[in-house]
């Protein structure tokens, strides 16, 4: 037996559990559902049997829509409810803030062609919508978002996770597009999105550090082959059974493995 899972809390009602003692906060490596399963439902496949998930977010989630966007209300409203009974709250978010041409494209600088280093092809880190301003954004909406969960549940620990090196293979548009229309070589273009994948390791290991007794950081890099993406942003279903397995150490640390 492992854990229960819940998309919402009228499910979870109807039957019969008044509250969970897990949140989940995610986007589509939560909710993305068409590939056979999701990176949270085969983390649930890990957690004893004793503990009930209650899952919030959507696919497209991003950062922002955790704290002061679309889901926020209702993750508020979720904390004030739930909040002393939690033992944990998993969260995915920040991946959609740089995929897809919109969010991705402004990142780079506008013709490539010359570049011979990845990082070369990304604008100044201190100009608008670069990847530094976008890094400082998405770290500050993780900010409000932990304060707010450690202002409603103190017992819980937040688990944090990073993806992986997504393949811009161009199947799902939402990586390849942009990198063409900069003219990033081909030879760079994982290069460039290894960098981005880094630079947004990079904040939550420090967000972690902060204080490594309640915030736990999950290391999902260099778990996926190309074999195990779906398309541009998503695993298969082996995939996703992959990166959970890669949160099964702090699972076991926080006694929620099976």
């Amino acid at each position: 037996m492992t854990a229960k899972i819940y998309w919402d809390a009228d499910h979870m009602n109807y039957e019969g559990i008044s509250t969970p003692s897990i949140l989940g906060i995610g986007d589509s490596w939560f909710w993305y559902f068409p590939l056979g399963g999701s990176v949270i439902n085969q983390i649930a496949s890990l957690i004893k049997s004793d503990h009930t998930i209650l899952t919030y977010g959507k696919n497209g989630a991003e950062a922002v829509d955790y704290v002061s966007g679309k889901y926020s209300k209702e993750i508020r409203s979720a904390l004030k409810r739930y909040g002393e009974g939690l033992s944990a709250v998993l969260i995915s978010g920040g991946g959609n803030d740089f995929a897809g041409t919109n969010d991705l494209r402004p990142l780079l600088k506008p013709n490539c062609t010359n570049e011979s280093d990845a990082v070369d092809c990304f604008k100044d880190g201190s100009e608008f919508k670069s990847l530094g301003w976008l890094m400082r954004k998405t770290t500050e909406n993780y900010m409000a978002l932990i304060g707010l969960i450690f202002a409603h549940a103190p017992s819980a620990t937040v688990v944090l996770h990073n993806y992986d090196y997504a393949v811009p293979t161009g199947k799902g548009g939402w990586l390849k597009p942009a990198l063409d229309d900069a003219r990033v070589p081909t030879r760079l273009q994982q290069k460039c999105i290894e960098h981005i994948i880094n630079s947004f390791t990079n904040e939550l290991q420090a967000l972690a550090a902060t204080n490594p007794r309640k915030i736990v950081f999950v290391d999902t890099r260099n778990t996926l082959e190309p074999k195990h993406w779906a398309n541009e942003l998503h695993p298969t279903k082996t995939g996703c059974r992959l990166i959970a397995k890669r949160w099964k150490s702090a699972l076991e640390d926080l006694n929620l493995f099976k």
